[in-house]
């Protein structure tokens, strides 16, 4: 009896120890899959790295659009030695998915400019979505002009004005380029907001924001207020 009852001891041990190993490899296997997800938002379902290499392609694309004397809206003054644009840091909180209602019955209006010219916009859709703890709403543009065009039939025009202007943003608001979409959701990724050029150079005449879109919100992404660095 003595005999079974050690030998029982022994397989509960085995058995115990058996176990505790299982456990340990689970629990190794939980860290190895939980690394692979590390990049994946699950609540939205995209790939991180691939977002955050998007918004540098941006950034990246946009200073190369400011260096190039052709394309560059800086005056040579400014060009010659000009070594980036600033930025917010890349922040995917700041990228959402928002629903679109569409407005096909909205007419044509004259939306004013830093100069006495007068840009002819029509409101395509609203744009609705939640940042952080806010619910939120943005008029999306169209120029009846420009889809005219085969190279702009599908450009929509995003201005917006939010808190940070005229603290570390452009105290006129920025803008962001979007194209229609197959159905009712927009992305709309902040960290792709721009200065009109007209904060570059005066020669530029640049829409004005309607109040209609004005955040009451911080958008601490995309580019922040231009130093001008006399030389």
């Amino acid at each position: 009896m003595l005999f079974r009852a050690i030998a029982y001891i022994g397989l509960m041990k085995n058995a115990f120890e058996l176990i505790l190993i299982a456990l340990i490899v689970v629990i190794a296997g939980c860290k190895d899959s939980k690394r692979y997800h590390d990049k994946k938002d699950k609540m939205s379902g995209f790939d991180k790295t691939e977002v955050l290499l998007d918004i540098s392609s941006f950034q990246d694309e946009l200073n190369a659009q400011f260096r190039d004397p052709d394309s560059s809206p800086l005056p040579d003054r400014y060009r010659k030695d000009f070594k980036g644009l600033e930025f917010f840091d890349p922040d995917t909180n700041y990228r959402v998915m928002a629903y679109l209602e569409r407005t096909p019955d909205a007419l044509p209006f004259l939306m004013p400019t830093t100069t006495e010219r007068i840009s002819k916009e029509r409101v395509y859709g609203i744009a609705r979505f939640r940042l952080g703890h806010h619910d939120l709403q943005l008029e999306i543009y169209q120029s009846p002009e420009l889809q005219n065009e085969e190279e702009y039939e599908d450009y929509l025009f995003l201005p917006y004005t939010d808190n940070t202007n005229g603290q570390t943003t452009y105290a006129g608001g920025r803008y962001m380029d979007l194209t229609i979409p197959q159905g009712d959701s927009i992305l709309i990724d902040f960290n792709k907001s721009y200065n009109p050029y007209c904060v570059y150079n005066k020669k530029y005449s640049c829409p004005l924001v309607p109040k209609v879109n004005h955040l009451d919100v911080e958008i601490r992404a995309g580019v922040k207020m231009f130093q001008k660095k006399e030389p």
